[in-house]
C-alpha cells in the first residue's frame, strides 16, 4: 500500500511497510502537471502476465510490487487487494503508469483530479488527458 499526498505542485507517493523491499522503492514523486488521468480500477490486476519485471516482485493472487514492462510501457505497481486499485496515467516521467493500493480509491481518485485541475486550471482536458468521473469521497 501506499501513502499519497500532494506537497505544491507534486505527488508524492510513499511505499509503506514491506512493500518498501518487494517493490525495491520506497518513495515516488510526480509533477501534477505530468498527471493525464486518475481512476479507481480493480480490474486492472486481472490476469497473470503483468509484464517483465525489472525489479518487482510478482506473486499471482499475493502482491505485484515493483517496475514491470509490459507493452511498451514501463509501470510502477504495488497492489495486494485489487479493489483498492488506483491507476495513474502519466506524461514525460519515468513511469507511464503508477497502478497502487490505496486506503480509499474514490477519495484519492478526487484528491488528483482536484489537485491537477488547480495546476492545470479548470480545463482538465488541457494538455490531451481526461481526468475521469469525479468522486464524492475526500481522503481521510
Amino acid at each position: 500500500m501506499v501513502e499519497l499526498t500532494i506537497r505544491g505542485d507534486k505527488l508524492r507517493l510513499q511505499v509503506k511497510g514491506l512493500d518498501r523491499l518487494w517493490a525495491m522503492r520506497s518513495r515516488l514523486e510526480i509533477p501534477l502537471s505530468c498527471v493525464r488521468g486518475v481512476r479507481a480500477d480493480p480490474t486492472v490486476t486481472r490476469g497473470l502476465w503483468k509484464g517483465v519485471s525489472a525489479p518487482g516482485t510478482h506473486i499471482p493472487g499475493i502482491i505485484i510490487a515493483g517496475t514491470f514492462y509490459q507493452d511498451d510501457k514501463r509501470i510502477f505497481w504495488d497492489v495486494h487487494d485489487p479493489e483498492m486499485t488506483v491507476v495513474i496515467d502519466l506524461v514525460g516521467q519515468r513511469y507511464d503508469q503508477v497502478i497502487v493500493q490505496v486506503q480509499d480509491p474514490q477519495a484519492v481518485v478526487q484528491l488528483l483530479q482536484d489537485a491537477v485541475r488547480g495546476v492545470r486550471g479548470p480545463d482538465t482536458t488541457a494538455g490531451g488527458g481526461d481526468l475521469g468521473p469525479s468522486a464524492a469521497a475526500r481522503n481521510g
